[in-house]
């Protein structure tokens, strides 16, 4: 591997792992700051409430809490869960298997729905073109929160598709059992990135189609079709590339609003719980498994930036 790149990579991953670090932390302090604890939620006798929070060390000061989580975090210990019982870790990673499944299907339909339609407004004028980037202003404005509610009122209406939750398990041994499912929650957290992702596309495609280099490449002959798919696509797919690492995040921040709705059982419905219960350790895993996904696809957008485009490592 090219050692510039190599750099590059490894204070990339520095910087994935001080993010994942600081987001974690942050929560874990919020919580523990804000007045009340887990136990005060409950009716729970004060004597049997004050023995739990000497036996989960929650009665100590506030820095010694954090450090004594901090030095079992980084051996990926998060602790135990105040309201299932049960390793903060393990609960983490089955929720986030769903809202990456979630996610990862999402990312995929507004790319295929939005770089197509990117491309069509970019390079066409007329009532089609124009109808479809009011369309995208409109879907970039809605959150998705609202958009699951109008999904969710169309899945009742026609009966199509079922109305939240997640396929049992029986209904897990099929792809159509599983897509029966995610579609709704997909689809609303798809179309608000498609539409951002056909608006960027269709300034860059324009940008790209008004280079030098297309202009010459025009002059020599080149068909319009050759010029738009072979040229003009990819000079305009670098600054599509260079967000994507935001869009992970607004993936993550949607779905937060989606799985509540829609009962998608990912991390942003259990983030949900932990902090309706105050649960700290379990708003910390959370907290810093959405990290690692943001983390993660930034740091694969700018690998696959700094491939397309060998300047980002040397300026970077």
């Amino acid at each position: 591997m090219h050692r510039g790149l190599s750099a590059y990579l490894l204070r990339r991953v520095s910087f994935a792992v001080l993010l994942v670090l600081i987001v974690s932390s942050a929560a874990l302090i919020l919580v523990q700051a804000a007045p009340g604890d887990h136990f005060s939620n409950f009716d729970a006798d004060p004597a049997i409430a004050a023995a739990e929070r000497h036996r989960l060390g929650l009665d100590r000061p506030l820095a010694v809490q954090y450090g004594a989580w901090l030095w079992r975090a980084v051996r990926l210990d998060f602790g135990e869960s105040l309201r299932y019982r049960r390793p903060v870790g393990d609960l983490v990673a089955e929720r986030a298997e769903k809202t990456a499944l979630l996610g990862a299907t999402a990312l995929l339909l507004a790319t295929l729905l939005g770089v197509p339609a990117g491309v069509f407004t970019g390079t066409r004028r007329g009532a089609l073109p124009a109808l479809l980037r009011g369309l995208s202003l409109v879907l970039v404005s809605v959150p998705s929160l609202v958009t699951s509610f109008g999904l969710l009122l169309f899945a009742s209406r026609t009966g199509w598709l079922p109305v939240g939750g997640f396929p049992t398990t029986e209904e897990q041994t099929t792809w159509s059992g599983i897509a029966r499912y995610l579609i709704l929650p997909a689809i609303a957290l798809a179309l608000p990135i498609a539409a951002s992702l056909e608006r960027l596309q269709s300034e860059a495609l324009t940008d790209a189609l008004a280079e030098p280099c297309v202009r010459a490449a025009q002059a020599r002959g080149c068909s319009r079709r050759r010029l738009i798919w072979r040229h003009g696509l990819r000079l305009s797919l670098k600054p599509v590339i260079a967000v994507y690492g935001v869009i992970v995040g607004s993936v993550l921040s949607g779905s937060f609003a989606v799985e509540i709705v829609t009962s998608w059982p990912g991390l942003g419905a259990l983030m949900y719980d932990g902090l309706v219960s105050r649960d700290l350790y379990l708003v910390a895993g959370c907290a810093a498994a959405g990290a690692m996904f943001l983390a993660v696809g930034i740091l694969l957008s700018d690998v696959a930036l700094a491939v397309a485009d060998p300047r980002v490592e040397e300026s970077a």
